[in-house]
């Protein structure tokens, strides 16, 4: 079900090409927009730098298709997510914002996509119509993986990539995710939820990418970390967490992406509160490319408590039992095809 996507002789100078043409037509940086885009590039895991000879996965999150985001900045994500020339695109979810209404549009705009790409959906998702989001990515060409996991040879190398469905409304499942999962392939995790990081490691996943926080929109005095790491809980803000290295514990690392798109309000403030594309060069071990920063440790982080998790899990059911009695019974739009 994948798209081909041809393999330049030279990837770094296609890179380099492809991003000159990008900003010849004016797709990079407009911060009138609510904050420009960062291309960022970060190595693999220590372990794979053998394994996989290479390859490079392109990192996309929180789309939020819908009014709040303009369609410009959303081809434009795609625009330079095919500069990178990469071998395989992740989305780790929100691919709506509030309502099904701009499923044409996201699947329109995903079809742009020059590479194979694999998702996972997130709690916006689910909110809005997990099953409705995942036709729209499917007919986009978009495998989606919901607790699952798939084996991939790209270029000739194997990599395995387990998708665990959205945690924060209750539709994780690890044992069903990772039932299965072959111990002698370097396994790439996704997940919508950075903090089911660990317990992917667990799993032997030694990357794993994640969306879902913004980076907090707004980073400036650090108030990224004190809005989405102390007062909403998450151990894992934005950027690289754990280890990359093969002797250093955690037994793995997380990257948790600032997003392309907005829910609520689409302002963007601060260096790391950037929309972004990120690419990770699996065949290169840490310290050897100019990255952004090195690996962070976790924030203290609070784990949802069982009456907010049940919360969330009700509000999913309730919001589709609004669409049901609003279509008539039927969970779908009625002008679905």
């Amino acid at each position: 079900m994948f798209k081909r996507s041809r393999a330049p002789k030279d990837v770094l100078a296609e890179v380099e090409r492809r991003e000159k043409e990008a900003k010849r037509l004016g797709l990079l940086p407009r911060m009138f927009r609510g904050g420009d885009f960062e291309v960022r590039r970060f190595a693999g895991p220590e372990r794979w730098v053998q394994q996989l000879g290479g390859l490079r996965v392109t990192h996309l999150t929180d789309l939020h298709v819908g009014r709040v985001t303009p369609m410009d900045v959303q081809r434009e994500a795609v625009a330079i997510t095919n500069g990178q020339a990469a071998d395989l695109v992740v989305l780790t979810g929100d691919f709506v914002c509030h309502s099904l209404n701009y499923l044409d549009e996201l699947t329109d705009t995903l079809k742009g996509l020059e590479a194979p790409a694999i998702a996972v959906l997130g709690n916006h998702d689910y909110w809005a119509g997990g099953e409705e989001v995942q036709r729209a990515l499917e007919r986009a060409g978009v495998l989606v993986l919901r607790n699952e996991h798939t084996l991939l040879t790209l270029r000739g190398e194997k990599l395995q990539v387990v998708g665990l469905d959205d945690a924060y409304t209750g539709h994780a499942d690890l044992r069903a995710a990772t039932r299965g999962l072959r111990t002698d392939v370097p396994t790439l995790g996704l997940s919508h939820i950075g903090e089911e990081a660990d317990a992917l490691w667990d799993k032997g996943a030694a990357l794993v990418l994640a969306g879902h926080t913004h980076a907090g929109q707004v980073t400036l005095a650090g108030l990224h970390e004190l809005a989405v790491g102390k007062l909403a809980g998450h151990k894992y803000v934005h950027g690289i967490y754990g280890s990359r290295r093969a002797e250093t514990a955690p037994a793995g690392a997380l990257y948790v992406g600032a997003g392309v798109g907005a829910a609520v309000m689409p302002l963007r403030l601060g260096e790391r509160a950037r929309r972004e594309v990120t690419s990770f060069e699996l065949g290169h071990a840490p310290g050897t490319l100019d990255e952004h920063h090195d690996d962070q440790p976790a924030l203290k982080g609070r784990a949802p408590t069982a009456a907010t998790r049940a919360r969330r899990a009700a509000a999913v059911v309730k919001k589709k039992e609004k669409r049901a009695a609003k279509n008539g019974g039927s969970t779908f739009r009625l002008d679905e095809k």
